[in-house]
């Protein structure tokens, strides 16, 4: 039978009622909440809401970090009938006036002081949030705000109410159907105003079964939530699939914490975008260089073992008995000490979502015995679209459709999709909705690609963004910015990477150096400097991005589809690429269209053959100030290739 939301939650109350729900990190400690204290804490929230006047149908946001008074706050929204929306707690008050006007939102849940203030800022621009609600009371004592409350208080009047209208909360749940509105995401709004995505408890419940029938999970599961719920991906991961399959939800301390309580949790199903495990991999080969040159001789001669054997061990395939012994020892020595390091020794199935990974991330984490896997979906498709079999998992591939998808590739290249999990629509945006969703229910990606011979799916990259050289040694050759960037982003001294190239005769990339990591490695050569932009600068530091560079144009060589994507001249920016100065999404996408105008200077000097060039940018600091950042930037030439002709 299909069920909503809290439907879920009252099923797991009634039949598991001391099983484990949620563990919340606090001063140090785990603290554990059984479902049936999750179920009792909903009804106090859910009947103290009823009482303040949210009802079904009405919109209420929530912003903070995984906690699981939010998560019970978004489970007594949707008992009422009502719709949570939860919005990205690192963003700045202005980012949230467009989704609360556009939802005619009326109550909030903000997790402290930083939550209330940004929305007692918008306040003049929303003047029907009428009613905020906050969990951490630390700097908030002397507030005297109308219509501000401790959740403590909501909580105390939903007791009261409980006791006097005992089924209230019960029968609301009870006329609750799958195909009601069950929450709201808005997009990342890379061009124009973000959209609200439109999900059913049906559409994202459906693809949360999906995926955890797909992977065999079970309410044995340990997760940890350390990302935004916000994202759809964190959502569908430890909240649709969490009530679906009843496993439990970790929530770290806080976010310089995360490291550690992955440590100590241990997760057995692991989900993180790419950056998150190029972070990881960046940490780890900083460790390395750090220490002596024995450690450093056996990492690196087990790594060649595991990146020739480990895939192979993943996928099944058949492997020498002294390759398996070589493997074994690597296991001991290397490989899972490793894994115990970042926290992932207990993973049974971990996925990398969000963007496409590079291939040599993906086989590093495959190889040393960790299941990464790929999956491929969107906030408009509930996230499962694509999934990669156990012993299919490749770098180049999404996956097959999983149960109740069907995939078709336009003339065009991009792919349509049709699922069960589709949004419902774009909130009060039906010409978006239009553009997207079509007659027959296939829904628009945007993305190109095609399905190969072995009915895995392949992403080249957005429609929008795959292009073609004009002129020059590779006219006409095709170019996808996103693949080559990826291809940089796995050198660990590279954090971000913008490429441009279409409709020109050569490729440029703007570069991001990894800060720690570029640091580490000129404090061991006893280079000094005096912060980003001067360390970016430094000539050494351009010869280091330049064999990165280098070794990528070789491997593009290779490839006859994108040997002409290779990199001809290249750029260290001279300040990190920030979502607060708008050149990256709330979920670190790149903007670079946004990046290409705001940096129009940079990249006609790239093309202009110029050697030098002088920016002068302004940036946003975390506490709302404006400053400005310049340098002249050094502008080098790469080495690229004839491209590899095939073998007869």
């Amino acid at each position: 039978m299909q069920k909503t939301f809290p439907q879920w939650l009252a099923h797991h109350a009634r039949t598991r009622p001391t099983a484990t729900a949620m563990r919340e990190k606090e001063y140090g400690i785990w603290q554990a909440l059984t479902w049936a204290d999750l179920a009792l804490m909903v009804e106090q929230l859910a009947a103290g809401l009823h009482q303040a006047g949210l009802r079904r149908n009405d919109h209420m946001v929530v912003v903070g970090a995984n906690r699981p008074r939010l998560y019970a706050t978004m489970l007594a929204v949707q008992s009422l009938g009502a719709v949570p929306i939860p919005l990205y707690q690192d963003a700045a008050a202005p980012e949230c006036v467009f989704p609360i006007n556009n939802a005619g939102v009326c109550f909030a849940f903000a997790e402290d002081q930083e939550q209330v203030d940004k929305l007692l800022e918008v306040r003049a621009q929303c003047p029907q949030l009428a009613h905020i609600y906050f969990d951490d009371p630390r700097g908030l004592r002397n507030y005297d705000v109308p219509g501000l409350a401790a959740l403590d208080e909501l909580l105390a009047a939903g007791k009261a109410c409980v006791q006097i209208h005992p089924d209230l909360v019960k029968d609301e749940v009870a006329v609750g159907r799958p195909n009601d509105v069950g929450a709201m995401f808005f997009t990342s709004g890379t061009t124009g105003n973000p959209k609200g995505v439109v999900h059913t408890h049906f559409s994202l419940l459906n693809r949360a079964l999906a995926g955890a029938e797909f992977d065999k999970l079970t309410h044995a599961e340990e997760v940890l939530a350390y990302l935004p719920p916000a994202w759809i991906g964190q959502n569908i991961f430890s909240y649709a699939q969490w009530l679906a399959c009843g496993y439990v939800v970790n929530c770290p301390e806080s976010a310089s914490t995360v490291t550690i309580d992955l440590k100590e949790i241990g997760p057995t199903y692991y989900f993180a975008p790419p950056r998150v495990f190029e972070g990881l991999l960046t940490s780890v080969m900083i460790r390395m260089e750090d220490a002596g040159a024995l450690k450093r001789k056996m990492f690196h001669a087990f790594m060649a073992v595991a990146q020739r054997v480990g895939p192979a061990l993943q996928d099944g395939l058949p492997v020498s008995l002294g390759d398996r012994v070589l493997y074994g020892l690597g296991n001991v020595l290397v490989y899972g000490p490793l894994r115990n390091t970042l926290g992932l020794s207990r993973v049974r199935v971990a996925y990398t979502a969000g963007e496409a990974i590079g291939p040599d991330l993906f086989s590093f984490y495959r190889s040393i015995g960790i299941n990464l896997k790929q999956l491929y979906g969107s906030t408009e498709t509930a996230v499962f679209v694509c999934l990669q079999p156990d012993n299919q998992a490749r770098a180049d591939t999404v996956g097959v459709p999983c149960a109740g998808v069907e995939i078709k590739v336009a003339d065009n290249g991009e792919i349509l999709v049709k699922s069960p999990g589709l949004l419902k629509e774009y909130y009060k945006n039906p010409a978006a909705t239009a553009e997207v969703l079509t007659a027959d229910g296939w829904y628009h990606t945007s993305d190109a690609g095609f399905i190969d011979a072995h009915g895995h799916l392949k992403i080249i990259d957005r429609v929008k963004d795959v292009g073609r050289l004009k002129g020059g040694a590779f006219n006409d050759a095709m170019f996808a910015p996103k693949y080559v960037e990826n291809k940089l982003k796995f050198f660990q001294h590279i954090k971000e990477v913008v490429a441009y190239g279409d409709g020109r005769e050569k490729v440029c990339v703007l570069i991001n150096i990894d800060f720690d990591a570029v640091g580490n490695w000129a404090e061991r050569r006893n280079l000094p400097y005096a912060g980003y932009t001067d360390l970016a600068q430094k000539p050494q530091v351009y010869e280091l991005i330049k064999e990165c560079v280098e070794k990528v144009n070789a491997d593009l060589s290779a490839d006859a589809l994108l040997a002409g994507s290779q990199i001809s001249r290249f750029l260290v920016l001279h300040k990190e690429l920030d979502a607060d100065d708008g050149e990256l999404t709330r979920t670190n996408k790149v903007r670079r269209g946004f990046i290409a105008d705001k940096y129009q200077v940079l990249v006609d000097a790239l093309y202009e053959g110029k050697t030098s060039q002088f920016i002068e940018t302004v940036v946003k600091f975390e506490d709302g100030r404006t400053g400005s950042v310049s340098a002249t930037l050094r502008i080098a030439d790469t080495q690229t290739f004839a491209p590899v002709k095939a073998a007869a």
